[in-house]
């Protein structure tokens, strides 16, 4: 699946990748992390948690992570940047705007959970320009999918994600446009 948010220069905020800090966080008061821990778990972090990990990197503590935004839920609850009226400042967020999204989960029992909503019913000529949900409705579905943690990756004509089951059975969304850096999830195999 594609990941974060990016510029035209390369992949915008936080990059972790084999232990070594590529990219410094980026700042917003609405972004937060997706993170492999040192021990494997996965975790949706919100901003004010950057800093304390940024240290362990070099600990061991994080071997992967990426940064975005928005975050859409934190233990549970939506942002009041994302609940406010359309005319309250909104920290950089267009609340009414419809597109593709791309969102990251975390469920209570430490499960991981990727939603993807696109709707490419138009047809015609518009068939392939996705539309589809504004950024709350988009926090509202991963709350009723169970959610406690959630961030919103990089969505739009840029959404995408394929899942290959057991038997090498692939399912693909693509996207419009080619981006800069991705997520891959493989299964965890115990000794």
């Amino acid at each position: 699946l594609n990941a974060g948010q990016f510029t035209d220069a390369g992949p915008w905020g936080w990059i972790v990748h084999g232990g070594r800090e590529v990219q410094a966080p980026g700042s917003g008061a609405l972004t937060g992390a997706v993170v492999v821990f040192g021990d494997g778990r996965i975790g949706v972090v919100p901003a004010d948690s950057l800093q304390s990990l940024r240290r362990a990197v070099s600990m061991g503590g994080v071997r992967e992570a990426v940064q975005s935004y928005p975050m859409l839920l934190s233990d549970g609850t939506v942002p009041g940047a994302l609940r406010t009226a359309a005319d309250v400042p909104h920290a950089g967020v267009d609340r009414e705007h419809r597109d593709a999204r791309l969102a990251i989960g975390a469920l209570p029992d430490g499960r991981i959970l990727v939603a993807l909503t696109r709707f490419d019913g138009l047809g015609g000529a518009l068939g392939a320009v996705p539309f589809g949900l504004t950024v709350p409705e988009m926090a509202a579905v991963m709350g009723a999918l169970g959610s406690r943690t959630a961030l919103m990756l990089d969505g739009g004509i840029s959404a995408q994600l394929a899942i290959s089951d057991k038997r090498g059975s692939r399912q693909v969304w693509t996207g419009l446009r080619r981006v800069p850096l991705g997520l891959v999830a493989t299964t965890r195999t115990t000794k």
